[in-house]
C-alpha cells in the first residue's frame, strides 16, 4: 500500500528503505468513512448544544452523566496521542516494559482515585482540581497550579494535535502545518459548541472506534508473524537484547538503569507511585469526567470502569508496536541503528507503518478513522479542562468576578478558541521528539509529580499550611526541570524514560521537604475550615453515598469494581513475567 519511489541504502549488512514514503494509499470508501466519522462528531457537538444553558452545563455536564458514559469517557480522554503514537513506540523500541505504564502505572492510581480521593473532589462540590487546592491551601498555591496546569493543558493538546495532523499529512499530502489548522479547526467546532457533554459523548463513540482500529492490527499482525510464538522468534533473532524485550521485569531497558534492583525501585516509586498517582489523581482533564457524573456512587465507579479497558487494551498497543519492529524493513533499521539512521522514520511512525503494510481499503479507512478519533479525544480533553480552569480558576476568581453565569459562559467558550490556537503553536514542539511519550512523562515529571505530593501531604496533614502548599509547588516543579536540564546537557547520563522517572521523583520528594520545613514556620489554616478536605476531620458519613436504586447492587460497590481490577492487572503482570 505503498506509492511512490523510495532509494535503497546499505548500512551495514542490512540493506534498508531510506526517505520513507508513508503515504497511505486510501480509496474512496475509506474517504467516506472518514467524512461519516466527521459529520457524526459535529452532530453531537451540534446536539449537545441544546443542553448548554448554564456555565456548569457546558464545564460539567450539569453533573448529569451516569457512570459508565463518565468511566468510558475517562478512558477514552486517555486514548490519544500517549496511548496510540507514544506507546505503539514504546512498544516498538522496548517491548514488554511497555506494561508497567498500564498495569504498575495506572491501575492502582485509578482504583486509589475512585475509593479515596473522589469522595473528596466530589464531596466537596468543587468545579475543577485547582478549586480543591483553593479551598484547602488559599489563593497562593491555587494560582501557581491554575497556571501551571493550564500550561500544561495546551502542551498535551499540541501533542495530540501535532499527532492528528500527521495522519491528515499522510492521507492527504497536505502541508503539517495545514493539517494542524484544519485538524484544530474540527476539534474547536465541537468542543465549542456543546462544550463537555459534546466531549464526552464523542469520547465514548470515539474508544469503540479506537478499538476497532487496534483489534484488526493486532489479529493481523500476529497472524502475519506467525502468532504471539514467532513474534517472540522475530524478536530474539534481531535483537541482542530480546531478552530485556520480552519480559516485563526488570525493564531496565525501559528505565535506562542498568542496575535491575535499581530499575525496579524506579519503575515501582518513580513510575508506579509518583508520576502514576500525580497523573490520575490530580490531572483534571481525567478528574474532570468524574465530576460530571450524576451522583456520589456514579463519580466514584468512574474511574473504577475505565481501569478495566485500560488493563486489557494495552494487549492492543504494545504488541502492534512489537510486530512493527519486526515486519517493517524502515522501522527494523532505524531500531537497529540505535535510533540514529535518517531514513524518514522514527518510532512515532510505528502505527503508521502497521496500518500501511497491513490493512488492505475499507479497513484503511476504519484505522485512519480511529488514528483521528484518537486524537481528537485527547485535544478535546485537554482543551476542555483548560477552558474550565482558564475560566473558573483564573478568570472568575482574579480578573473579572461577580459577573451574570451567562457572561462566564461566553467567556469559557472564547477561551476554547484561544487554546485551540494556543495548541497550533505547541504541536510544532511535540514534532521534534522521536518518540513523543518521552516529551509525555517529562511533562507530567514537570507539573503532576509536585501536585501529587502537595494533595497527598495536605489531605492526610492537617497542619500542612497555605504558604507550604504554594512553595511546595514551585520547588517540586524547578526540581524536575533541573533533573531535565542536567540530562539533556551531560551531567547524568540516564537514556530511555529513566530521566523522567528520577525527575518525578526528585519533584516528589523535594515538595514534601520543602513543604513540611516551610510548615514549621508557618500558620496553618483552622481545623474548622478544613472539614471536608482533609481526612481525619472529615465526617466519614459525608464520604458515603447512596447504595439503593441506580446504585444498588454488589456489582456497582465500588471497592468489589477496584478489587477485580487489581487482581487482573496482577493476572496479567505474572503472566508476561
Amino acid at each position: 500500500m505503498l506509492f511512490g519511489a523510495v532509494r535503497c541504502v546499505e548500512v551495514g549488512p542490512v540493506t534498508v528503505l531510506a526517505d520513507a514514503n508513508l503515504r497511505l494509499d486510501a480509496g474512496p470508501v475509506d474517504y467516506v468513512l472518514l467524512g461519516f466519522y466527521f459529520v457524526l462528531v459535529l452532530g453531537i457537538g451540534a446536539l449537545a448544544r441544546r443542553s448548554v444553558s448554564s456555565s456548569l452545563d457546558f464545564f460539567l455536564s450539569g453533573r448529569s452523566m451516569p457512570a459508565w458514559v463518565t468511566g468510558l469517557a475517562f478512558i477514552s480522554a486517555n486514548l490519544g496521542a500517549v496511548e496510540i503514537f507514544g506507546m505503539t513506540a514504546n512498544g516498538a523500541q522496548y517491548g514488554v516494559p511497555t506494561v508497567h505504564y498500564y498495569w504498575i502505572g495506572a491501575i492502582p492510581a485509578m482504583v486509589f482515585l475512585g475509593l479515596v480521593m473522589m469522595p473528596f473532589y466530589y464531596g466537596s462540590k468543587v468545579r475543577s482540581v485547582p478549586e480543591f487546592l483553593l479551598r484547602r491551601f488559599g489563593r497562593f498555591a491555587h494560582l501557581v497550579n491554575s497556571l501551571s496546569f493550564a500550561l500544561a493543558q495546551v502542551l498535551i493538546a499540541g501533542v495530540n494535535l501535532f499527532a492528528l495532523a500527521t495522519v491528515i499529512n499522510l492521507l492527504l499530502g497536505w502541508p503539517t502545518w495545514v493539517a494542524i489548522i484544519v485538524a484544530a479547526a474540527v476539534v474547536l467546532a465541537y468542543t465549542t459548541l456543546g462544550g463537555l457533554s459534546a466531549a464526552i459523548y464523542n469520547e465514548v463513540m470515539q474508544f469503540f472506534v479506537i478499538v476497532a482500529m487496534l483489534l484488526p492490527l493486532t489479529i493481523v499482525g500476529l497472524y502475519k508473524v506467525g502468532g504471539w510464538n514467532g513474534l517472540v522468534a522475530k524478536i530474539t533473532a534481531a535483537n541482542t537484547d530480546a531478552a530485556a524485550e520480552l519480559h516485563s521485569w526488570p525493564g531496565s531497558n525501559l528505565t535506562g538503569i542498568s542496575n535491575g534492583v535499581l530499575s525496579v525501585i524506579g519503575l515501582v516509586f518513580g513510575l508506579g507511585f509518583v508520576l502514576s498517582f500525580g497523573y490520575w489523581t490530580t490531572n483534571f482533564a481525567e478528574v474532570q469526567r468524574a465530576l460530571s457524573a450524576k451522583s456520589m456512587s456514579a463519580a466514584r465507579r468512574t474511574p473504577l470502569i475505565g481501569a478495566y479497558p485500560k488493563t486489557l487494551i494495552v494487549l492492543l498497543i504494545f504488541i502492534p508496536g512489537m510486530i512493527a519492529a519486526v515486519i517493517s524493513p524502515e522501522l527494523a533499521a532505524f531500531k537497529a541503528s540505535g535510533g540514529t539512521l535518517q531514513n524518514g522514520v522514527t518510532y512515532n511512525n510505528t502505527i503508521e507503518l502497521l496500518i500501511r503494510d497491513l490493512l488492505p481499503n475499507g479497513m484503511l479507512g476504519v484505522a485512519i478513522t480511529g488514528l483521528v478519533a484518537a486524537f481528537m479525544a485527547g485535544m478535546a480533553a485537554s482543551v476542555s479542562s483548560f477552558n474550565t480552569v482558564f475560566t473558573y480558576d483564573l478568570w472568575q476568581t482574579y480578573v473579572v468576578k461577580n459577573k451574570p453565569d451567562e457572561y462566564y459562559l461566553r467567556v469559557g467558550r472564547m477561551i476554547t478558541i484561544v487554546g485551540c490556537l494556543i495548541a497550533i503553536g505547541t504541536a510544532f514542539i511535540a514534532g521534534q521528539f522521536n518518540n513523543i511519550m518521552d516529551y509525555l512523562q517529562t511533562l507530567f515529571g514537570f507539573f503532576n509529580a509536585p501536585l501529587f505530593a502537595t494533595f497527598l501531604l495536605g489531605m492526610f496533614w492537617k497542619r500542612m499550611s497555605p504558604m507550604a502548599g504554594g512553595v511546595g509547588l514551585i520547588v517540586g516543579t524547578l526540581s524536575a526541570v533541573t533533573i531535565d536540564v542536567l540530562n539533556r546537557t551531560g551531567t547524568l547520563t540516564l537514556s530511555g524514560q529513566g530521566a523522567s522517572f528520577v525527575a518525578a521523583s526528585a519533584a516528589f520528594i523535594m515538595d514534601i521537604v520543602v513543604s513540611v520545613i516551610v510548615t514549621l514556620v508557618t500558620a496553618p489554616k483552622p481545623d474548622s475550615e478544613l472539614v471536608g478536605l482533609v481526612w481525619s476531620l472529615t465526617p466519614r458519613d459525608s464520604l458515603k453515598h447512596s447504595d439503593t436504586g441506580e446504585n444498588a447492587g454488589w456489582y456497582r460497590k465500588p471497592v468489589v469494581l477496584g478489587a477485580g481490577v487489581l487482581v487482573l492487572a496482577a493476572v496479567l503482570n505474572i503472566i508476561f513475567w
